[in-house]
């Protein structure tokens, strides 16, 4: 048996223990995050899968592991389908699933502290159909066969400088309070890790690449705050930052503290709190409001401190990127790990990097069809001529966060090569230069992306953009370009001015090739003339050069060219003086007019 065959049966025998017949092991941890510090890595630990989303139910004879179309390789090399049935999201679930292979009658165990509170209503009522029940545990089986599980870090909590966040805790606070009376509500549950950073300009090391901290925070209709945070994090320049304004808790406190909420109506996110949030809240007798976490739109939207850091950040960052592109060009006998090694060590020469802002995926040939691919010792690749590199990266800097991808041409590509790269990169063009009215949603943009892809029969199984935060995280809800509803929801959400989004097409042709172009954009106000509503458009922020060689010209629009030497001319400007003189000459070569 493997390890994780091993851990599987270790798992089954303390259920079978505990009396129930299976349990739901998601890649989550009690704020309901994206990435997860290590010791919430349940799903990682139990199965091998190194992704950043999915999910798995074990029963006593049946194991099934869910991933989305961003997963589809990775997970069938990862995990040992000996042991677990590969299972598509968002054509099926877990809840979908066990109503078709639960135990009549069965107990199915799940921990409150890591499901909303709908994914349990769903769950429960599909469980009916075998007349089996959920059952809510208080000690996660999984935590106790995992021997060796790393404790949550301790890691100090850092000040957030307001040259940077552009306003103080204490007016954060105060637009919460004036929510809160709107809203008729005496408090609100910060639970989002991101949230929290944001409102009380703080950060930590607590995530891998998301410079958050393992807290959570009750604010009140009078401005004061509670926040439950490890007292070894605490240190006295926190104390002075936060004021009298806020009272510091140990974060095990936390749930003591909701059921000291009784006769109070307190508000709460539905998608970013645990289920066992509205349980404690519901025993105590609180009156529970279901309304969004209120500071997701306004750390959504960025002020001008906040861009000012943002666009300081992209200018640096495509000169590192930039510097990379030219060395990879340059070097012989490369590989994945070598050449994103190289990419992380310039970046670091930068004294405002504190961290990636993810796992770079560094993917050469094959390796570059797996959307979300990480190299390792055991993937890595030799890079040869013939074929094409990707890679996404970013950083993590004191005054923004970046993300970006590059495809280049390693030696000769093929001409297939070169129309679906040309044709992701007019997916990519017609969204930087898309104007559409105020309301617009993400979803309504989405297809502009994929029109060339589809015309050649051609798609891609993610979302065209996503949310990134400013020093934070780098998927940043709420606003997405992506189709509405399905794995990729989050495209019914308005486009608000301020808002950062990636736009990154691509296409992948499994076992052989992937391609993606990605800059982040943000969403600012567009005059056009004779309009009769509120128009918005796109600001470019990313700038580094796009692989000339990859491109069919002939393929492109006056439009299209004009658009890629327009940018191009603008990469130049933006980065030029940020290098040296070889360099520079090297990236006025590669942004020359098409």
């Amino acid at each position: 048996m493997t390890v994780h065959s091993d851990r599987l049966a270790a798992l089954r025998a303390t259920l079978a223990a505990d009396g129930l017949d299976g349990f739901v092991v998601p890649l989550t941890d009690e704020h309901m995050s994206e990435y997860v510090g290590s010791y919430a890595q349940r799903l990682g630990w139990l199965t091998g899968f190194e992704g950043s989303a999915g999910s798995a139910v074990v029963l006593a004879d049946k194991a099934a592991i869910f991933t989305d179309g961003r997963y589809t390789l990775q997970v069938r090399s990862q995990v040992d389908g000996a042991d677990w049935s590969y299972e598509a999201v968002p054509e099926s679930s877990p809840a979908s699933w066990l109503k078709l292979h639960a135990p009549e009658g069965g107990r199915i165990g799940y921990d409150p502290w890591l499901h909303r509170r709908d994914w349990v209503r769903q769950a429960s009522e599909a469980l009916k159909a075998r007349g089996a029940s959920l059952v809510a545990v208080g000690d996660n089986p999984v935590d106790r066969v995992w021997r060796d599980r790393p404790a949550p870090s301790i890691a100090p909590l850092t000040v957030q400088p307001e040259r940077f966040t552009g306003r103080s805790s204490a007016d954060k606070r105060q637009q919460v309070a004036e929510w809160l009376d709107q809203n008729k509500a005496d408090a609100a549950v910060l639970a989002a890790l991101d949230s929290i950073a944001w409102t009380f300009n703080v950060r930590g090391t607590d995530v891998s690449h998301t410079p958050v901290a393992l807290a959570y925070a009750l604010v009140h209709a009078d401005g004061t705050a509670d926040l439950f945070v490890a007292g070894e994090k605490v240190t006295p320049e926190l104390r002075q930052h936060l004021g009298n304004g806020v009272r510091l808790h140990e974060r095990a406190a936390f749930e003591k503290a909701l059921a000291g909420l009784e006769g109070k109506t307190v508000a709460v996110d539905p998608e970013r709190s645990v289920a066992a949030i509205f349980e404690a809240l519901d025993k105590a007798g609180a009156t529970i409001v279901e309304l969004r976490d209120p500071t997701v739109l306004p750390k959504a939207c960025k002020n001008a401190a906040e861009l000012a850091g943002h666009r300081a950040a992209q200018a640096r960052d495509g000169a590192a990127i930039t510097r990379f592109l030219k060395w990879v060009e340059e070097t012989d006998d490369l590989d994945e790990l070598k050449a994103s090694g190289r990419l992380e060590a310039i970046r670091r020469e930068d004294p405002a990097m504190r961290d990636l802002s993810f796992d770079s995926i560094s993917g050469y040939g094959p390796n570059g069809a797996i959307v979300h691919y990480r190299s390792s010792e055991k993937t890595n690749r030799r890079f040869e001529p013939g074929s094409l590199y990707l890679i996404d990266s970013g950083g993590q800097y004191e005054d923004g966060t970046t993300d970006i991808t590059r495809t280049v041409a390693i030696g000769e590509p093929t001409q297939e090569m070169r129309d679906r790269f040309t044709r992701v990169l007019q997916g990519h063009i017609a969204i930087d230069r898309a104007v559409f009215p105020k309301g617009t949603r993400g979803g309504q943009l989405d297809s502009f992306a994929r029109r060339p892809l589809w015309e050649a029969g051609l798609d891609y199984a993610h979302g065209t953009g996503h949310g990134v935060g400013s020093f934070l995280a780098v998927h940043e809800g709420p606003q997405r370009i992506a189709p509405v509803g399905g794995a990729y929801a989050g495209g019914d959400e308005p486009l608000a001015a301020g808002m950062i989004l990636s736009n990154e097409p691509g296409y992948y042709k499994a076992g052989e090739y992937g391609i993606r172009i990605e800059n982040l954009v943000l969403v600012v106000p567009v005059e056009v003339e004779g309009a009769e509503k509120e128009m918005l458009g796109f600001e470019t922020l990313t700038f580094a050069p796009i692989d000339r060689r990859l491109i069919v010209a002939e393929m492109l629009s006056a439009g299209e060219r004009q658009w890629l030497d327009d940018y191009h001319a603008e990469v130049v400007r933006k980065i030029g003086p940020g290098l040296g003189a070889e360099e520079r000459a090297w990236l006025e070569e590669q942004c020359a007019p098409l």
